[in-house]
């Protein structure tokens, strides 16, 4: 789930933090620029595990702050296909089951990769296992927010994104409210996802933890009775033979 990424790059020191060694300034800065951001292709930045090597210090003509070329190690999350997590379901949609880990929002379980039969009740806003019973009948399983859930990752998918840029000239946002409230809208639409997990619960033992926690209690109640069964049997077996 967390991999270890070998990074390089320049890092810029501010004149304010000269007063601190140079491996804690640097250290600073790498945090700062990375923690919790998503690097294309390589994963959701974590915290800094080391630093393995520090280049000669410079100052540039008209920048008084100092320039380091590092090379370093982070910690990312970055989860391999088929990989097995325990999240926390977020919200659920007609396009699936958005789940979260708690420090990562961006998975999806979509719709095609539930349990079948699999519904979506619009009332309670979730999805519904329809689970099929011996006689025949369906018993309704819902995946409620909030409720933990544990899923398979199937995919990955990286995507660009790019500063959005600063509003348009006044001209332009003098073309009536109208126009404002589309422009507004298509940028919005424009927003992109940097980092994005895809997970699958089609499969026995995954899906809303309660669901097999329930069915081992069953199971296992089945078991005692069983053995209890047993018990009894050999007990009168015994009193015949005492008998005798």
């Amino acid at each position: 789930m967390f991999v270890l990424a070998e990074l390089k790059d320049n890092v810029r020191i501010a004149p304010d933090q000269f007063n601190l060694q140079l491996v804690d300034a640097v250290r600073d800065e790498i945090d700062r620029k990375l923690a919790n951001k998503v690097l294309l292709n390589v994963g959701l930045c974590i915290a800094l595990k080391e630093i393995v090597s520090l280049k000669d210090s410079i100052i540039l003509p008209g920048d008084g702050a100092s320039h380091t070329e590092v090379l370093f190690r982070y910690v990312v999350f970055r989860p391999m296909v088929g990989t097995v997590l325990t999240g926390k379901i977020r919200n659920c949609s007609r396009e699936g089951v958005h789940v979260t880990l708690g420090f990562f929002d961006d998975i999806l379980i979509p719709h095609a990769a539930l349990q079948h039969p699999s519904r979506f009740d619009e009332a309670e806003q979730a999805w519904v296992w329809e689970y099929p019973l011996e006689d025949g009948a369906k018993h309704d399983l819902f995946m409620d927010v909030g409720e933990p859930i544990k899923f398979r990752v199937s995919r990955e998918i990286f995507e660009e994104t790019s500063p959005i840029g600063p509003p348009k000239a006044e001209t332009q946002s003098q073309q009536g409210a109208s126009t404002s409230s589309a422009t507004a809208s298509t940028t919005s639409q424009e927003v992109k996802t940097p980092y994005k997990i895809i997970g699958a619960i089609n499969e026995s033992g995954l899906g809303v933890l309660s669901w097999w926690d329930q069915q081992g209690k069953e199971e296992d109640q089945e078991d005692e009775e069983g053995e209890d069964n047993i018990d009894y049997e050999n007990d009168e077996d015994g009193e015949g033979a005492c008998e005798e």
